[in-house]
């Protein structure tokens, strides 16, 4: 089919190809409305579906795409590269696993709970003269990115990866604004949770995720990097499947139950999905390793990492969608990511409207 009748197409079923100029935070109506009589196929418009999956497949860094209704797989879709059970570098999407480890972590009385300080475990760590507001820094100013210290993200990520003692380096870097206050992204700042796991439980934060996460849920965690004092990378480079990250996204849709299991502790769900904060680059809410935003009027909640590894939960449609890709680097931002957000919000979202 040529690009012009594939287009074509697509449009006529209602959904933007990801080239075209498409809407993304605040999205109203499909581009063209799809035809009353679209059939409908276990949940999900089929004549919108196909379109969205077409769309995806047009997309070069696309590489696995599973949608979900109910907790059942609707669409299973392998465009490139390795298979729906095959562990990939899930990158950032890291941080919203971590922040559900904690929580499982707080059910056990590993930890206190979010206000508990984490002096306690770190302060072997701190600066020979330490600003007095680490003494401040809580779990919750982890989990939400509030703890106020300079990124370690961005254009400090090299230098911090390269150093001695990630710990050490993370908490010596200066207050931006007091714990609590302005959310900061930084992959430092998730790694004092992993760090802080560690020393609370004695145990490596490897050796928690399999227990209170993979255990549960019958999901294989496999190893991953660690800092030179072998602490857990927290917050980048976990490796899970598709299939797993489907897993874990229906464990925060069920308010954290599994098969009737509760893995993380009542209440946990509502107080990761509470924007705490908001992204300075898309304007997004964040909350304990989730982030949110609002698509055709629905909820949408999602962990997110680099070059667009992604797992979107909108609860009040029952929809659970993975989207894993290609994360090699480029040179600048090349809207692979908005266009995720756009094949869920003009294509997966209409189609549960339509399909409900």
């Amino acid at each position: 089919m040529s690009m012009g009748m594939k287009r074509r197409h697509l449009l006529a079923a209602g959904l933007s190809l990801p080239a075209l100029s498409v809407p993304l935070v605040a999205c109203g109506q499909s581009t063209v409305p799809a035809p009353a009589s679209a059939p409908r196929t276990e949940g999900l418009d089929a004549a919108l579906t196909a379109a969205a999956v077409e769309a995806a497949r047009d997309l070069p860094k696309m590489r696995a795409l599973i949608v979900a209704r109910d907790g059942r797989p609707l669409v299973e879709e392998v465009l490139r590269g390795p298979g729906l059970d095959t562990a990939v570098n899930v990158k950032s999407a890291s941080k919203s696993v971590l922040a559900a480890v904690a929580g499982a972590a707080i059910g056990k009385g590993l930890l206190t709970g979010v206000d508990q300080t984490v002096a306690p475990f770190l302060s072997d760590r701190f600066p020979a003269d330490p600003d007095p507001r680490l003494n401040a820094l809580t779990v919750g100013h982890l989990l939400s990115m509030r703890a106020g210290l300079a990124s370690t993200s961005g254009a400090n990520y090299g230098a911090w990866v390269s150093s001695r003692d990630w710990v050490r380096y993370a908490l010596a870097q200066p207050f931006e604004s007091d714990p609590g206050g302005t959310l900061i992204y930084s992959t430092g700042t998730s790694h004092l949770t992993s760090a802080v796991l560690t020393r609370a439980s004695g145990r490596s934060t490897l050796a928690l995720t399999r227990e209170l996460l993979g255990e549960p849920l019958g999901l294989t965690i496999p190893e991953w990097p660690a800092d030179p004092q072998g602490i857990y990378f927290g917050g980048n480079e976990m490796r899970l499947s598709p299939r797993a990250l489907l897993a874990f996204g229906e464990l925060y849709r069920n308010d954290g139950l599994h098969e009737g299991v509760r893995v993380l502790p009542e209440g946990w769900v509502e107080a990761s999905w509470e924007p705490r904060g908001n992204s300075r680059w898309t304007g997004d809410g964040h909350g304990y390793g989730w982030w949110m935003r609002k698509a055709r009027g629905h909820d949408v909640f999602y962990a997110w990492g680099y070059g667009g590894q992604m797992v979107f939960v909108v609860p009040d449609l029952r929809l659970t969608v993975v989207m894993t890709s290609d994360s090699a680097p480029v040179e600048a931002r090349d809207g692979h990511v908005q266009a995720l957000h756009a094949l869920l919000a003009n294509g997966f979202i209409p189609a549960a409207e339509r399909g409900a």
